[in-house]
């Protein structure tokens, strides 16, 4: 008899949902996590007052009133809306692209106005079968919209062109004709009054909870610990880079406080030109309605990724999808282990996925 039911390897939303639903079925876990604090890429740090996104931006969006009500059982949600800025040539339009855009583009005032502008363009670009992201984005949205919003902020992203990147990254593009500037369609949506890191504290209550431990520095002890694991990280270091290295993009934060009221006025604005290295700034203070006499900003800067780095966003071409069937067929294979979350299945998941996957896992583990 081993001293735990599960090893948890991750300390993120979707290892600590599985050891919360766990814990009400009685099973005894151990949730471990190689950083020195719980949350995973949700953690929030208290800066002076305000709650600061250690990771990027994170807003709850979910048009589930399973998941809305499940999160807002253990802490309260405010109502932030998303709608972020962008800054090109020193000009700011509204994202996503709505008639508010359209105004700040071509000064038209109304629906039938842009929806012509930008039927001429798609027109024009002549694109049937879109070859790369370039060409996708033509097809969808037209030049001017493609130039001043999209083209270099996509290539700053991902670091290549984007006649090089595939087609399928822009799978839509949403375009409103009406002057609405919330980012999401979904009906619920918010952010944890007091950050999200009090969700994840009210999660794991009650679980045990080692922090600064890697899995991989002591694996045969660990797994001696409990019955069955449940792996929440990149599913190619689990199983020692087998098949190859599944690549991703990461990002490089830097933090900065500042001695006045505020900095932006917007919670988000990004910054498209390509001369400037970051892709956003953050001001976090915004994200909770915050009237400190000071502010905490944090620019983000993308980056090629490296193992020494952090694994943000998955580059789920062909290549690198084909190498990750390879590893899934060996997690199907893998006895007394559950895999999960966006490194466990190479996948860029918004967070109301990640509660749903959670939760229907634990659904099909503890079937009463």
């Amino acid at each position: 008899m081993k001293e735990y039911d599960y090893l948890i390897i991750g300390a993120g939303l979707y290892g600590a949902i599985f050891a919360h639903e766990a814990k009400k079925k009685g099973k005894k876990c151990l949730v471990i996590d190689k950083r020195p604090h719980i949350g995973g890429n949700i953690y929030c740090e208290d800066v002076n007052g305000i709650n600061v996104h250690k990771y990027g931006a994170h807003i709850f969006h979910t048009s589930n009133k399973k998941i809305w009500d499940y999160v807002n059982s253990f802490v309260e949600f405010n109502r932030y809306t998303n709608s972020p800025v962008a800054n090109h040539n020193g000009n700011l339009y509204n994202l996503p692209f709505n008639m508010n855009t359209f105004y700040q583009l071509w000064k038209v005032k109304t629906p039938a106005e842009a929806k012509a502008i930008i039927d001429k363009q798609v027109k024009e670009a002549g694109v049937e079968d879109p070859q790369n992201l370039e060409e996708q984005a033509l097809s969808l949205v037209g030049a001017d919209i493609y130039n001043t919003l999209i083209k270099e902020y996509t290539e700053k992203q991902w670091g290549r062109k984007a006649t090089e990147l595939p087609a399928f990254i822009i799978k839509r593009l949403p375009v409103r004709f009406t002057f609405d500037n919330n980012y999401f369609n979904d009906l619920y949506q918010g952010i944890p009054i007091g950050g999200y890191t009090k969700l994840i504290d009210a999660l794991l209550e009650g679980t045990e909870v080692r922090l600064g431990i890697n899995y991989f520095d002591s694996r045969q002890e660990m797994d001696e610990l409990a019955e069955t694991k449940v792996y929440t990280g990149m599913i190619d270091e689990y199983f020692d880079y087998q098949h190859g290295v599944l690549e991703y993009r990461s990002l490089r934060f830097e933090h900065e406080k500042l001695d006045i009221p505020n900095y932006q006025g917007n919670a988000v604005v990004n910054y498209i030109n390509s001369e400037i290295p970051y892709t956003r700034i953050i001001e976090h203070k915004h994200f909770e309605f915050g009237e400190q006499e000071h502010t905490v900003i944090t620019k983000e800067y993308p980056m090629e990724w490296t193992k020494k780095d952090e694994p943000y966003y998955p580059v789920n071409d062909e290549k690198n999808n084909e190498m990750f069937k390879k590893y899934k067929e060996m997690a199907r294979q893998e006895e007394n282990t559950i895999f999960g979350g966006r490194l466990a299945d190479y996948k860029y998941y918004d967070m109301h996925h990640v509660v749903g996957l959670a939760l229907k896992k634990t659904e099909e583990t503890f079937i009463d």
